[in-house]
């Protein structure tokens, strides 16, 4: 072991040891050892590393298994339920079975204490900045901008001040969190009687109750009843016929209006002043039952499976992640009479919306929505667009003349005719970002061919659009397997918008501090819900 002699010895060796377990780790993965089978096998340094819990503590869980269990996560940014549901994890860490999230919410809290947390972080961001800088890909790695220049928790307070970091106390964490609540919520009615026995808010917070723990809405409702007592909190069904009680289109509705008083928050800021690049998507939420009178329902493609499919419009690149707008999207299926899906309308009502609370100066969309109908409907919208076309044998051509020619990088003028309008529009060939062959993109901008793969980079900012499903899929969407549809898209909107109060949470608190706004959240999305919680319910 070391010989520290200086006078923060435990803590230097500490350090040096979470850079020597990094440094194994990413060994291991260049040598081409999966992620968990790497965690699994890494060294552990214990000399500098106490259990928290005493040795007649009931909790079961090995403090090594532990250890690398968080190690694992801190690598790959799951959230606690997903680690949860990954129960093949147990064994090759050491554990009999993977804590459920409470557990695992209160071992990072209690059983670490300040010196294991930044063991764990330390040699969990090295490996995910080495993996990013130098290779190889590893999937299962989270981005780097979630740790780039995130500030391990430290023991010495006049340390991490004078290094330039940010604490904040637990008071000014619930304060502004309750201001994001009281921002958010607003917005909706369910324009039930005023003579209810049950105020909007109550569901509300029964919601978010439910998004927390990740339950269905019986259970939710008992276990919120629990806390609250039984004459404060409806019952399950109560919720449920509550919930449908919210139309879609007044659900959307009321989604605009939560979304423009969460902005109002953060209006005085420059940055949401200047026109903001948007990206376009749409997520699925998995569909098990039946199909009939399920028009809401779509087929996946090349797939069995069913799903509920929903098309966000959210903020990218330097500004706070937010998603601006929601629209259901109804797809024609073998299983009802829909009309064939017009996604350019989707895309007209989401930009439209958004563009009411933001200026919107570019718009990224994946090639799901490569159509002419939707250039047009973007040009005419006044935005800008940058979209991967689909490859035909138009552009495989052009691209097999390119590589006669050695051309890495080509730009060919061309225009949209459609019955909405028509326009100029370019397709920029570019060298694949994976490495392999040319893509294709369209945009409404002129570029040439000097700065065509440059521009093209930006569409790496989609990426963000990723993880903000998987955050509001696994820390905020309440369990469901309701068919009526109202209930649904309650469901992931409410979602949305506790996603939405977590990224305003964050930007407020990051906006006392002087140095420059990064990506990477200062809380994480299961603080922040936590935290919305305990300033609705009184803890137990």
């Amino acid at each position: 072991m070391e010989n520290c002699q200086d006078p923060l010895s435990d803590r230097s060796c500490r350090m040096t040891h979470a850079y020597k377990t990094g440094i194994e780790l990413r060994e291991a993965l260049r040598d081409g050892v999966c992620l968990r089978a790497a965690v699994s096998e890494v060294t552990i340094y214990m000399e500098h590393l106490e259990d928290g819990y005493p040795s007649w503590h009931p909790a079961p869980d090995s403090f090594q298994g532990v250890l690398r269990l968080f190690i694992y996560r801190e690598i790959t940014g799951d959230s606690y339920r997903t680690l949860e549901a990954y129960q093949e994890l147990a064994d090759p860490l050491g554990l009999d079975h993977v804590p459920d999230e409470a557990v695992l919410s209160r071992a990072w809290r209690n059983r670490f204490d300040d010196g294991v947390r930044e063991y764990v972080t330390v040699a969990a961001h090295y490996v995910v900045k080495e993996i990013h800088d130098y290779g190889p890909s590893v999937s299962a790695v989270r981005p780097k901008e979630e740790v780039t220049d995130s500030k391990p928790e430290s023991t010495d307070d006049d340390e991490q001040d004078n290094s330039g970091g940010a604490n904040f106390s637990d008071e000014q964490i619930h304060r502004t969190t309750r201001l994001a609540r009281n921002h958010g919520f607003d917005g909706f009615d369910s324009g039930r009687a005023q003579n209810a026995s049950y105020e909007d808010t109550q569901f509300f917070e029964l919601q978010t109750f439910m998004g927390m723990v990740g339950c269905g809405t019986a259970q939710g409702a008992a276990r919120f009843q629990f806390r609250q007592g039984k004459e404060y909190g409806p019952h399950g069904d109560t919720h449920l016929r509550a919930v449908k009680q919210f139309e879609p289109k007044a659900l959307i509705e009321g989604f605009d209006k939560a979304s423009d008083r969460l902005l109002s928050a953060i209006a005085s800021e420059a940055s949401f002043r200047r026109p903001v690049t948007a990206a376009i998507d749409i997520t699925t939420i998995p569909y098990y039952g039946d199909l009939e009178g399920m028009s809401m329902v779509s087929g996946m493609r090349g797939e069995e499976e069913r799903a509920f499919k929903f098309a966000t419009l959210s903020i990218v690149g330097e500004n706070i992640p937010l998603v601006l707008a929601v629209e259901p999207v109804r797809e024609s299926s073998p299983w009802d009479r829909n009309p064939p899906n017009q996604v350019h309308r989707i895309v007209r009502r989401l930009v439209t919306r958004a563009k009411q609370h933001v200026p919107v100066e570019t718009v990224l969309c994946d090639r799901e929505f490569d159509s002419k109908n939707v250039y047009q409907t973007l040009s005419n919208l006044g935005v800008n667009y940058l979209i991967p076309k689909r490859v035909t044998s138009t552009e495989r051509e052009a691209i097999e003349t390119m590589d006669a020619d050695g051309q890495n990088v080509a730009v060919e003028s061309a225009s949209v005719h459609v019955e909405s309008g028509s326009h100029s529009m370019q397709f920029l060939y570019v060298p694949s970002t994976s490495g392999e062959g040319t893509a294709v993109f369209a945009t409404n901008l002129r570029v040439g061919p000097e700065e065509a793969e440059s521009f093209c980079q930006r569409y790496s900012r989609r990426w963000q659009i990723e993880n903000e499903y998987k955050s509001i899929k696994n820390d905020f969407l309440a369990k469901t397997s309701s068919k009526d549809y109202r209930v649904r898209l309650f469901y992931f909107v409410f979602a949305v918008l506790l996603y939405n109060i977590w990224r305003l949470t964050d930007f407020l608190l990051k906006a006392g501090v002087d140095g420059e706004m990064d990506y990477a959240p200062v809380l994480t999305a299961g603080e922040c819900v936590e935290v919305v919680v305990s300033a609705l319910i009184p803890p137990d």
